[in-house]
């Protein structure tokens, strides 16, 4: 894909629902309230005084509170007046599997051999969320022109847009998480154009 405006994403930094329940999936009702703990909040702070010397004028995040609170300490940092929030930037919808233990979700998936149209009940595939994550970055980019733009989000949604973004075909999607162990990591800054 070619672009218009350079891209920064940044995934939300680290939150209590992880370090406290970090066997479980996000229960579907609590996932859009969890917050942000102190190492989290600093891990964000750090990850805007990089984003000082890029220049970034446009913040886009998803609406959960931790995203949302991401969104807030970057822009106060950039002295950005206006953050953008998108529903399309929302974490992946794991379905029946909200609240229950990641070892039952990875059994239902089976990660290493997961095909990308595979979902659970009531939720969302890897190619759902790639769809979503690629027709909003697409929109944005029709919406301005050389500008530097901070997209903050989930670990799913930031991977898969950044793996579109270059181009790469499921089974390279594959190899990065699996082989090159290369997934964007709680409160970390990645350029991706």
């Amino acid at each position: 894909m070619r672009f218009k405006n350079k891209y920064f994403i940044l995934r939300h930094g680290e939150n209590n629902y992880q370090i406290k329940n970090k066997d479980f999936i996000y229960p579907a009702g609590v996932a859009p309230s969890v917050k942000l703990t102190k190492k989290g909040i600093e891990q964000i702070k750090e990850a805007a005084q990089k984003l000082k010397k890029e220049g970034v004028v446009l913040i886009y995040s998803s609406d959960f509170f931790r995203t949302r609170q991401t969104a807030e300490i970057v822009a106060k940092e950039l002295n950005i007046k206006k953050i953008n929030f998108d529903k399309r930037l929302r974490d992946i919808n794991l379905g029946i599997y909200h609240g229950r233990t990641k070892k039952e979700f990875y059994e239902f998936i089976n990660y290493k051999n997961r095909k990308f149209s595979t979902k659970p009940l009531k939720g969302e595939s890897w190619d759902d969320v790639k769809k979503r994550v690629v027709s909003f970055i697409k929109d944005i980019d029709k919406k301005s022109k050389n500008k530097n733009i901070l997209i903050i989000g989930h670990g799913d949604p930031l991977w898969l847009l950044e793996g579109a973004v270059k181009g790469l075909n499921n089974k390279d999607f594959l190899a990065q998480v699996f082989i090159n162990k290369d997934y964007i990591k709680v409160g970390q800054l990645k350029k991706i154009n």
